[in-house]
This record gives C-alpha cells, sequence and structure tokens, in this order.
C-alpha cells in the first residue's frame, strides 16, 4: 500500500445507475492503494448499479447522498463515467450544485468518458481545456471550452485543476495524473 495520497478524501459523484465499472472502481482501488479516502456520493442512498458498457455488472454501496455533501467535507473530486449515469447525474440539481461547489473551492477534479456533462451543465468548461469521450465534443465546444482528442488532459487555467480522459483505456494515465494533481494540491495547501 502506497502513502502518495495519505489523509485525502475523494468525492467520487454518481447518480444511481449506469455508471462505468472501470470508471469508478479503478480510480477508487488506486485512491485507496495510495492511503487516501474515497467516499460515494449519489443520488439516492443505498447501492449504485455499475455497467460493463451494456451490461449489468453489479452493485456498489453509497457513503453519502448529494444533497447532505459540502465541498468542506472533500479534497477532491472524480466524476466517474457512464451514459446513463453521467445524464442522469447533470439533472440532480443537488450534484450539480456539490460540483460547482468544489470547482469555487478550488478542490481538484478528475472527470472521464461522458462525466463532463456534468461541467456543461454547471457551466464549468467555460476557458478550460479538456477532453472526453468523442461524442461530447461539441457540448464541450458550444459551452466554450476547447476540445482535445488525448489519453489525459490536464487543465489548471481555472479555479482548479482539472484531470480529464476519454475512455476505460486511458485509466492507468487517468490514475497517474490523479495522483499527481492530489500530491501537488497537499502539498501547496501545506505551503
Amino acid at each position: 500500500m502506497g502513502t502518495e495520497l495519505n489523509g485525502i478524501s475523494v468525492a467520487f459523484v454518481v447518480s444511481n445507475e449506469g455508471i462505468e465499472e472501470a470508471e469508478l472502481l479503478r480510480p477508487w482501488e488506486h485512491v485507496q492503494a495510495e492511503g487516501g479516502a474515497p467516499k460515494l456520493v449519489a443520488i439516492e442512498p443505498g447501492e449504485v448499479e455499475l455497467m460493463r458498457h451494456l451490461d449489468q455488472a453489479g452493485r456498489f454501496p453509497v457513503d453519502l447522498v448529494t444533497r447532505d455533501a459540502r465541498a468542506s467535507d472533500f479534497d477532491a473530486l472524480v466524476l466517474p463515467g457512464g451514459v446513463a449515469n453521467a445524464d442522469r447525474l447533470r439533472s440532480d440539481g443537488p450534484a450539480v450544485a456539490l460540483v460547482k461547489e468544489m470547482f469555487r473551492a478550488g478542490r481538484p477534479a478528475a472527470v472521464i468518458c461522458h462525466a463532463p456533462w456534468v461541467l456543461v451543465e454547471a457551466d464549468l468548461v467555460r476557458g478550460r481545456t479538456l477532453t472526453s469521450w468523442p461524442s461530447l465534443r461539441t457540448d464541450i465546444l458550444n459551452a466554450g471550452g476547447t476540445w482535445v482528442d488525448a489519453e489525459v488532459q490536464v487543465c489548471a487555467s481555472g479555479p482548479n485543476t482539472l484531470v480529464t480522459s476519454r475512455k476505460p483505456d486511458d485509466l492507468d494515465a487517468f490514475n497517474a495524473k490523479l495522483t499527481d494533481v492530489l500530491r501537488a494540491a497537499r502539498g501547496s495547501a501545506a505551503a
């Protein structure tokens, strides 16, 4: 077990269905393996449904609901993808408000696949450079962002550092950049 993220609390914010399994579990396990404390924040209590593309893949327990979560409770934010997950999440007022609050508070965010839809809904991509699943390109451009086709993109030209990736195949690079960004944020907070 690593210690790169000791003491860092990370909110994984999702809806209760349609979450791409790898995009939740691999970053979650990575944060845990580095000593961080991941918490699952969902729209409703109970469990969330994970998917492997279009196939059901299991369930995962919820720690906190979006209406009760506050940015001050967390050091960072991860938004896993999945089409149904991102589409439902962007329709949840408390989830969108939490994401906005975390960005305003300067919390680092890591967002993958279809999850940038939540950032578009929250008007958080204007002036930022990010990547995503390719079908979100037009949404990001129309919301004032710059879209790039890259395995991982880090953008610090905003209130926080934003890490984005396109798909599950990018998770190794996504997790590595997430660790780098969280370690740097911890270092700057201690200074």
